[in-house]
């Protein structure tokens, strides 16, 4: 048997979007910017993808920018949105949880001579909104959170941080990594009062090389791609519309059924949760309950390293991931572990488990199963 837990790393594209890609690569290739017909049906390819993506958003077409993906987008939204506002100030804020694509342009915005303020959390990776509400000064710029922590699952209070970074700076621009959360929660970026938010499209059954970010009208922001102009002048360069075409039918069915996948998600991760409660070599990182994410596990093994523990449960046919995906081939300790307070004994014992809607309860016994054979046998041996 097959199973494929690494949901929140990527997911496989869904019949759909492939589909629909290869019509667009293989007959109605045309540049979108080109005036003759298969141009104007490559732009039409576009058009109906934007417009399928709004609807599920509640915004204005207006408001949407293509990207190559999550980590483009929120560069697209740090860096633009730090440049395009530096005269009204030189502070921002976010938290230590945050993905990369968040931290690595907050700490080049630092070295560019921007203050940053780093957030803490608690030991379930949730911020506190008393230390960002004194965090926010008439300096601050921009303030990123994200949605749905990627490695744990925890989900940040966004439309509560929103509110009080509004009422002490209603000129803050807020910033929302939801590239763990479309898809999976309801999302309407203008009741939320969301000025910008990111989405990458292989994270819910899109291709890779895909994404969006949201940008509320009147939002001043800078490009950091320059050339031909393209999307109002935001992100030039030709749009990609085999990726761009699958991502709106991803997104589309997405939000088709919502509810029942919804619940089938946190179905599966709740029999997850049942089949180790009773095993006392595992240990959950952050919560558990329906307050966290749907998809997502944190399970720490005792006295097994991440990486063992990975390539055992691979040979059972098992896939997941040890942490982040996006770093996971990297030595390095996982930043949200250590944000939450995490025993030095989790640091480098800790696999991500992350379902879709085609995992099936069937996968989480057949995986339950193996993690009771692998885990007391691998903590026998002696670590080096």
């Amino acid at each position: 048997m097959e199973v494929y837990f690494d949901n929140s790393a990527t997911t496989r594209c869904s019949d759909g979007a492939k589909e629909l890609m290869m019509r667009v690569l293989s007959e109605d290739y045309g540049n979108p910017s080109s005036l003759h017909g298969k141009g104007l049906t490559g732009e039409n390819y576009i058009r109906e993808a934007r417009t399928r993506i709004c609807k599920t958003l509640k915004v204005s077409q207006s408001e949407l920018v293509f990207t190559s993906g999550g980590t483009e987008s929120n560069n697209l939204a740090i860096l633009g949105a730090a440049m395009a506002n530096k005269r009204s100030g030189m502070h921002l804020i976010t938290t230590k949880i945050e993905h990369p694509a968040v931290s690595a342009p907050m700490r080049f915005l630092e070295e560019q001579g921007f203050s940053v303020t780093w957030l803490d959390v608690d030991q379930n990776g949730i911020l506190s909104l008393d230390q960002l509400r004194e965090a926010v000064t008439p300096e601050t710029i921009l303030v990123s959170v994200m949605f749905v922590n990627n490695e744990i699952g925890a989900v940040e209070p966004i439309a509560e941080a929103v509110k009080t970074v509004k009422d002490k700076n209603p000129k803050a621009l807020f910033h929302v990594d939801a590239i763990q959360a479309y898809g999976k929660y309801i999302i309407h970026p203008k009741k939320l009062g969301f000025d910008l938010m990111s989405v990458s499209g292989h994270k819910i059954h899109g291709p890779k090389g895909s994404g969006f970010l949201y940008v509320k009208d009147k939002t001043k922001l800078k490009p950091i791609l320059y050339g031909g102009g393209q999307q109002k002048n935001l992100r030039s360069g030709t749009e990609n519309v085999p990726g761009i075409a699958g991502l709106g039918q991803a997104a589309w069915e997405a939000y088709e059924d919502f509810e029942r996948k919804q619940e089938h998600l946190y179905r599966l991760k709740e029999a997850f949760l049942l089949g180790i409660a009773d095993q006392d070599w595992a240990h959950v990182n952050g919560k558990t309950g329906r307050d966290s994410a749907p998809h997502i596990i944190s399970l720490s093994v005792k006295g097994v390293r991440s990486e063992v523990l990975l390539h055992a449960l691979e040979e059972c046919g098992i896939y997941v991931s040890a942490g982040s995906a996006c770093s996971s081939n990297k030595p390095a300790v996982s930043a949200t572990l250590q944000a939450i307070g995490a025993k030095r004994e989790y640091l480098d014992s800790t696999v991500r488990i992350s379902f879709c809607e085609d995992n099936t309860l069937q996968e989480v016994d057949y995986c339950m199963k193996k993690l009771r054979e692998l885990a007391p046998m691998l903590g026998k041996y002696i670590r080096q």
